[in-house]
């Protein structure tokens, strides 16, 4: 059997329910997913690196998310709400805001103390340190939050076909049902490749950001776990 007979045939990319539908589909539920968790997680994580209270909060959501059965939660939430978007995207972004909001507390935290003072001592407010001086210098980390989330998404989201949500992960489903390891194959290699993809981008975007950023203080003290 050759593995790439399924992905190598056009018709099965151009049909309806095919696999650029389910491609969009899974790149919808991945960028509003890390969405609406950055909406939670950025200004959370600027304000507790900027007063430097709540680190628990933090580390414990960072811990916390490392044990949560992403499929399990899934099937808890679709129980409770029903199938359909709304469940699949809740589910998604309560595994992305962990990184980001590390990572972002970490990095407002984390920026230059020098810089920092010079701010306050030239009369600014807190807002504007935060959003002058701290949060410019703690993007680069920001955006290694968004990437780690963004893949840990991209992943997770194969798990939405067993919430009738469709994505890659229907490949996956459909062919193990219809012993058409062809189609399983597919669908792992499209995951796969579309993470590769994704993490080069938002890899660049972060080596731009850090171009643009000054180094951080080595004397700020490591309060929050940064995410690989």
């Amino acid at each position: 059997m050759n593995l790439l007979d399924y992905i190598s045939q056009p018709a099965n990319w151009t049909e309806a329910g095919g696999i650029s539908d389910l491609l969009t589909q899974h790149l919808y539920y991945t960028a509003l997913s890390v969405l609406v968790a950055a909406v939670v997680a950025i200004p959370l994580g600027i304000l507790i690196g900027h007063t430097g209270r709540g680190s628990f909060v933090v580390i414990g959501l960072s811990n916390a998310a490392r044990a949560v059965p992403s499929l399990g939660l899934l099937v808890l939430i679709v129980l409770l709400l029903g199938t359909g978007v709304e469940p699949i995207i809740l589910v998604l972004a309560v595994l992305a805001v962990p990184p980001i909001l590390t990572a972002t507390a970490a990095g407002v935290h984390g920026a230059d103390r020098e810089a920092v003072h010079a701010a306050r001592a030239m009369g600014m407010t807190a807002g504007q340190i935060v959003t002058q001086v701290e949060l410019p210098l703690a993007l680069p980390l920001v955006i290694s939050g968004l990437r780690s989330a963004t893949l840990q998404v991209v992943a997770t989201a194969t798990v939405a076909a067993f919430a009738a949500g469709g994505a890659l992960g229907q490949l996956l489903i459909s062919g193990q049902r219809n012993n058409d390891y062809s189609q399983m194959f597919a669908g792992a290699v499209l995951v796969a490749l579309l993470a590769i993809v994704l993490d080069i981008l938002l890899g660049l975007v972060g080596w731009l950001a850090a171009r643009r950023a000054r180094p951080r203080s080595k004397t700020s003290p490591e309060l929050f776990p940064v995410p690989a």
